[in-house]
């Protein structure tokens, strides 16, 4: 059994009162195998010495049962990390009420970069290819997912005290506006946004799902701690716009998920130029093909038989989402361009993929979802 290997078998080993891994809080320093010996490094960020004799406990019981290894040796390192020291001396109480396979979070580092309507795309192929799916709404302070569903109604209260999800589209939805009514300004404090945060995970009855699409504020503040404190995220996809001033936030929000172990499936650069779809119409009804039209500035658009174009025009600076893509190392999931189908079906309360599902943007959100499921 190698390095690797035995990683895999720690990440069963969760942190006392939480349903994360000690691997996936970065808790495991070194694993060093001599032999039929090994040594397990850990840096347990937490003054409870119960929970630091628990874990020690768990690993050494996991490893035995694997029966590979004669001699089972546990160091706990020095963590000078109180920050989390003091998230993890809390007892969690929370988790996902419900069994949910997949957990994908979408993020932005700024606001207005249409996050929103991404992860509403994104949960709609989802549900199109048969997945049991969920969406959460976790913009405590500016919930837009009501608007993009043309959803307008109270969720129901079970006899335990569990809130019902909406259904959309065949999906189950959960917003804060459903709440409190998108009319409603939230004056809130940072430790009453984690608490709503906590309860839309432990007061909301799921049910099985195979993925749930978590819409999260933008930035990286109390709601993205309380999300990485309480449950494990199977991936983030990180949103942006091409101008640098979009690009400098999205390092920062890639960043925080790398320090708490939780990766980045890949960015989507949305608002990536303007685009246009039209139809030349010939006097007969025929066209001489093959065809171009060149638009000022522009490189030629072909036009196919049926006489449709689409033309591209770039309003910002071309290729931030890819550069920064590079940058982190992982994949430019899509470029999504501004168009008119996309504001019409999100008056309309319809994600696109649904609204147009023939159309050039439907078919780039079937390809983010196409790296989602091979990542998963």
């Amino acid at each position: 059994m190698n390095k690797s290997e035995v990683l895999e078998l720690l990440k069963s080993v969760t942190y006392p009162g939480f349903s994360r891994d000690i691997v996936s809080f970065g808790m495991v320093d070194d694993i060093i195998i001599e032999g039929n010996t090994v040594t397990v490094r850990l840096k347990i960020a937490t003054t409870q010495e119960d929970k630091k004799t628990a874990i020690v406990n768990d690993v050494k019981s996991t490893l035995e049962a694997a029966g590979v290894f004669k001699h089972i040796r546990v160091e706990l390192l020095p963590d000078t990390s109180t920050a989390q020291a003091s998230r993890l001396d809390v007892k969690s109480t929370s988790a996902i009420q419900g069994n949910v396979k997949h957990v994908i979070a979408i993020a932005s580092g700024k606001g207005g970069v249409g996050k929103s309507t991404v992860a509403a795309n994104i949960a709609a192929v989802l549900k199109e290819r048969n997945y049991r799916t969920g969406l959460l709404d976790l913009d405590i302070y500016g919930p837009s997912l009501p608007i993009i569903l043309g959803l307008n109604e109270r969720p129901k209260i079970t006899a335990e005290k569990k809130l019902l999800p909406l259904e959309r589209y065949g999906m189950k939805v959960m917003s804060f506006g459903f709440i409190s009514g998108n009319e409603t300004p939230v004056i809130w404090r940072g430790p009453m946004v984690a608490r709503m945060t906590e309860q839309f995970f432990a007061d909301v009855e799921w049910g099985d799902l195979d993925y749930l699409v978590l819409d999260l504020p933008p930035g990286t503040g109390d709601v993205q701690l309380t999300l990485t404190q309480k449950i494990q995220i199977s991936g983030a996809i990180i949103v942006t716009t091409p101008q640098d001033i979009a690009l400098a936030d999205v390092r920062k929000g890639a960043d925080m998920f790398r320090k708490v172990n939780a990766p980045v499936l890949g960015v989507v650069e949305n608002m990536s130029g303007f685009q246009v779809e039209g139809e030349i119409l010939a006097p007969e009804g025929r066209l001489p093909y093959p065809l171009s039209i060149r638009f000022e500035k522009n490189d030629p658009v072909p036009v196919d038989e049926t006489g449709r174009f689409i033309v591209h025009f770039e309003l910002f600076k071309r290729g931030g989402g890819a550069r920064e893509s590079e940058r982190l190392g992982v994949p430019l999931l899509g470029e999504i361009p501004i168009s008119q189908e996309i504001v019409e079906s999100t008056d309309a309360g319809m994600p696109i993929v649904l609204k147009n599902p023939e159309s050039s943007i439907s078919a780039v959100y079937r390809g983010i979802v196409n790296t989602i499921e091979e990542n998963l």
